[in-house]
């Protein structure tokens, strides 16, 4: 992975977690979700006006993730409404990378060394280590099991949009459209709470906004990252945003316990160090 690369995916990081932050601190998660769904299809028309059409070998992978993504944001919806955003969003990036890692090399034939798959296990045992006692009967299971279903949900559309963005011919054409359709998201929510949608105040409406945009940035950044390297190493990198999702949870929305999740984010730093010099 280049040095480029790498700068990509960590700043994708870093605005990821930023935009989860924003979402667990709102009032009504669901408005949220549908104001950063918004901000996507705002973002996807200015690329897709500014881009050509993405190949048509790369529209079934485009079709697969917008479907892919609206039961994620439902599954993220539940996760963050139901639990602390300190044990649900680590449970759900923990278990992708080798998720996804494996489904590259089942669909993409990338195979990766023995010491990459080392940094990504360590990484993975890291982020799972920042959910706390989640494993140990802590947490109820029917949040535990929406937030490994969210985690498969993020392993299948890495998937799929890793792999579309290879056919499109244009990344930035592909991102453009992948976001464009997040239209059916923003309706379906929209259509759910018109009623508050329509008395939002207004620092509620920016923050969702720009939300949106926040998020669209850190996903495009890390699907142009997939055209040009390995989908488990990107996937792996790319959860270097818990390492910020746990500062953020302890200083901002003051989660505890902190030692424990700044030990774990030390485990997911070494993991990535491993992985970066394989």
């Amino acid at each position: 992975m280049s040095s480029t690369v790498f700068l990509l995916v960590l700043t994708a990081a870093l605005l990821h977690a930023t935009w989860n932050a924003m979402v667990k601190a709102s009032g009504d998660r669901l408005i949220s979700l549908g104001l950063v769904s918004l901000g996507h299809v705002t973002f996807g028309i200015v690329l897709a006006l500014n881009s050509p059409l993405p190949a048509p070998e790369s529209w079934p992978f485009l079709l697969a993730s917008t479907i892919i993504h609206f039961y994620y944001y439902y599954l993220l919806y539940r996760a963050y409404t139901d639990g602390d955003l300190s044990h649900s969003y680590p449970i759900a990036r923990g278990i992708s990378p080798v998720l996804i890692a494996l489904g590259a090399l089942v669909l993409a034939g990338e195979a990766l060394s023995v010491q990459e798959w080392v940094g990504i296990i360590i990484v993975t045992l890291g982020i799972l280590m920042l959910s706390g006692d989640a494993f140990r009967g802590k947490m109820p299971p029917g949040l535990l099991l929406t937030a490994l279903l969210t985690g498969a949900n993020i392993a299948a559309y890495s998937l799929s949009d890793g792999l579309g963005v290879r056919h499109a011919g244009a990344a930035l054409s592909y991102i453009g459209w992948l976001f464009i359709f997040e239209a059916f998201v923003t309706l379906f929510i929209t259509f759910r709470r018109a009623g508050k949608l329509l008395n939002m105040g207004r620092k509620q409406a920016l923050t969702g906004m720009a939300g949106g945009v926040i998020s669209a940035t850190a996903y495009g950044l890390v699907i142009y990252a997939n055209s040009l390297s390995p989908l488990g190493l990107v996937s792996t990198l790319r959860e270097t945003s818990v390492l910020f999702g746990a500062l953020i949870g302890v200083i901002v929305l003051h989660e505890r316990p902190w030692r424990l999740r700044l030990t774990a984010a030390g485990i997911v730093a070494v993991g990535i160090a491993i992985m970066a010099t394989a």
